[in-house]
């Protein structure tokens, strides 16, 4: 049985726009998940590309992505995690997408290549796809 991923908001975007790395996303996509938050970053970043709002939220949809929520327990994990990331530069969704892939067990899969530079703190275990 294949383990289930949780896709950082980077890793599907590339997938999107059928950017480097997005073969290795495609390869996950039966097996993924996606926290609320970086769904967030994936449809605002689709806007932000020019495309409406609806047609941002149908895109998004269309993938049929289940959707895993932020809980008060991410939250605070997620607020944990910035004294170990702040020096490689990861954003606040980065972080949330770390704090549930490690609340849910999952792998997190992302493009940013910054995340390789983390240690063992996150208690999670990262993919990079490019």
């Amino acid at each position: 049985m294949t383990r289930t991923v949780l896709l950082d908001a980077s890793a599907l975007l590339a997938a999107i726009f059928a950017e480097p790395g997005a073969q290795a996303v495609e390869a996950h996509i039966g097996n993924a998940r996606i926290s609320a938050v970086n769904s967030a970053e994936v449809i605002g970043k689709l806007v932000d590309k020019g495309m409406s709002e609806k047609d941002a939220e149908a895109v998004f949809d269309a993938l049929l992505l289940p959707v895993e929520p932020f809980t008060s327990r991410c939250a605070a994990l997620a607020g944990r995690l910035r004294a170990h990331t702040r020096g490689i530069g990861l954003s606040l969704g980065d972080r949330c997408c770390l704090a549930v892939a490690r609340e849910k067990g999952m792998r997190a899969v992302t493009a940013d290549r910054a995340w390789a530079r983390l240690g063992p703190e996150t208690g999670v275990q990262i993919e990079v796809i490019r």
